[in-house]
């Protein structure tokens, strides 16, 4: 690593945010990693996309629709920076090798099916299949990208979750992600509005899963658990049921809160945004109660 800056991302600007309760009273950490939409000029000029097209694999909005966590006594990290500039919810180095001019680590991970697929930690393409680079990148300032945004992401990450282990005994991060609205599971094709992921009961206890789609179900919405998505490297990596540490990820559609061609809000987006309020306070009741029933409480 050559320490080379990437002038992609402003330098100046930061990546990312912690907006943190005035007091931390759950043992919840909220998460946005794929609802930036800071593109800078410069790799704006970098990409073969037009400023539209590049914004294919945002989570839209998805800050803003949990945005209440803070008031609720959990602290929610968002990112800044786009997630196809770089995709923190990938191993540090998934990279593909094609994609660069230059050496690449020996460690680099190039046969993922992430990154077979195009969507490694720095992405090939958009959805839809749509190349975001007609050149290669500097292998040196790719790299950049991870030392100075993908590493600080996750310490930041890291840090809250052991602060709120440290006070509550326990954690449980909530992964926020948005899906498209063409998404289906099952026999009958039905279209989910809600997908909860803990990566086949592996990165949380099943019943922080059960709840939360119970309450979800109780409040009119479609679910599905684990399919077509049970997480990512970030719950997977973070998630540590045995050590009390969960993680959850939740997928919401987008065809509920926005227009998937335009990007524009729809007018249903304030409703879903205070129902995913109410389910932020009904699950911290519920880790309330079972937080009392396990004789744990914060300090």
């Amino acid at each position: 690593m050559t320490g080379r800056h990437d002038p992609s991302f402003n330098g100046d600007a930061r990546s990312f945010e912690v907006i943190r309760p005035e007091r931390q009273t759950l043992p919840l950490v909220f998460n946005s990693p794929h609802s930036g939409r800071v593109y800078s000029a410069a790799f704006l000029a970098e990409t073969r996309l037009d400023a539209h097209e590049i914004r294919r694999s945002e989570d839209l909005y998805v800050d803003e629709l949990f945005a209440m966590a803070p008031a609720f006594g959990a602290p929610l990290q968002r990112a800044f920076f786009p997630r196809a500039f770089l995709d923190v919810n990938r191993e540090p180095f998934e990279l593909d090798p094609r994609m660069f001019a230059g050496a690449l680590p020996s460690h680099v991970n190039m046969t993922s099916m992430r990154v077979v697929g195009g969507l490694g930690t720095i992405p090939r393409i958009v959805a839809e299949n749509m190349p975001i680079y007609d050149r290669p990148i500097d292998a040196a300032i790719g790299l950049a990208r991870i030392e100075e945004i993908y590493r600080p992401y996750h310490q930041s990450l890291k840090q809250l979750l052991q602060e709120t282990k440290r006070r509550f005994g326990r954690a449980v991060l909530i992964d926020c992600h948005s899906m498209p609205g063409s998404v289906t599971v099952g026999g009958h094709r039905r279209r989910p509005d809600i997908v909860i992921g803990d990566r086949f009961c592996t990165s949380a206890s099943s019943d922080l899963a059960y709840a939360a789609i119970s309450i979800l179900e109780r409040m009119g919405f479609v679910t599905a658990y684990n399919k077509p998505y049970a997480g990512g490297f970030i719950t997977e990596h973070y998630g540590r049921p045995a050590s009390d540490c969960h993680a959850l990820q939740i997928e919401v559609s987008r065809r509920l809160y926005a227009d998937e061609q335009s990007y524009a809000k729809k007018p249903e987006f304030i409703a879903l945004k205070q129902a995913l309020t109410l389910f932020i306070q009904e699950f911290a009741a519920f880790l309330a109660d079972d937080e009392g029933s396990s004789g744990l409480a914060a300090e």
